[in-house]
């Protein structure tokens, strides 16, 4: 059997292991879920009418619904690979990974079965949360087959960036309540972009953070094309910033990963 054949093999053992575990103990992937899903429901139900004020005049809740959600869902791929850095962080210190690195297996293949399981993981999410924001009244009637399938792509790339960002947290965490504090900016830099209110609303010396972030590009591309807005240059600066982070996280997630077993 040749290498290439090992390591899939040996991938989609570790990817079954990922996804058993998480079928096993679902608390923490509905913890997560629960915090954009809950800002959804926040901003909607008691700030929906006051917020979209800041979408221009003769806007109401439901034109903020149609702004929010696309923030919300790459929110939600934020907040889901939060696990991730807590599931690789318990492997590394709970004894798993001392027990692969003497078996005959394909050294990469534990954490590619991290990654693509947190990709598939924060798949799953974002439609639950989209099933909740479409229950709530958002609708994406402009968008043709094309722009749903660019949109699927884009969560898929983001979530693919920040899964590996992730898995290098939980590399160099000592334990998995620091991997969850060492992560918790994927949650919170979304609170700091346009998900909620337009970057042209923020005071003047805030915005060139918020428009420059990961987030704020991804978030602008995904409502241009879910909604059918302009997207300006949000296209390329998202794609390089997946790319970037991409790059990044598994440069360093693999260098930590061979370098140092804990």
């Amino acid at each position: 059997m040749s290498t290439l054949s090992l390591a899939a093999r040996d991938s989609v053992t570790m990817l079954r292991r990922n996804l058993l575990h998480a079928r096993r103990y679902p608390s923490m992937t509905l913890n997560l879920l629960l915090t954009p899903v809950m800002l959804l429901l926040l901003f909607v139900y008691l700030f929906g009418e006051a917020m979209s004020a800041g979408l221009g005049a003769g806007a109401d809740r439901s034109d903020y619904i149609a702004y929010l959600v696309p923030g919300v869902l790459l929110m939600t791929v934020g907040s889901t690979t939060i696990g991730t850095a807590v599931s690789v962080s318990n492997d590394m210190t709970e004894g798993i990974i001392a027990r692969f690195r003497t078996m005959a297996i394909h050294r990469g293949s534990v954490i590619i079965g991290h990654v693509v399981g947190s990709v598939l993981q924060a798949v799953m999410s974002v439609v639950f949360v989209g099933s909740v924001g479409v229950a709530i009244g958002f609708r994406s009637t402009d968008a043709t087959v094309l722009e749903w399938l660019a949109a699927f792509g884009l969560l898929v790339l983001f979530a693919t960036a920040l899964t590996w960002i992730a898995v290098g947290m939980g590399l160099v965490s000592p334990n998995a309540e620091a991997a969850g504090n060492n992560a918790m900016p994927l949650i919170l830099l979304p609170l700091l972009s346009s998900a909620f209110v337009p970057v042209d609303a923020m005071p003047g010396w805030f915005q060139p953070v918020a428009e420059y972030q990961p987030f704020t590009p991804a978030i602008e591309t995904l409502r241009g094309l879910l909604l059918g807005t302009g997207i300006g240059h949000n296209g390329w600066l998202a794609a390089a910033w997946c790319l970037g982070l991409a790059v990044l996280g598994y440069v360093w997630s693999t260098a930590r990963f061979n370098g140092d077993p804990k």
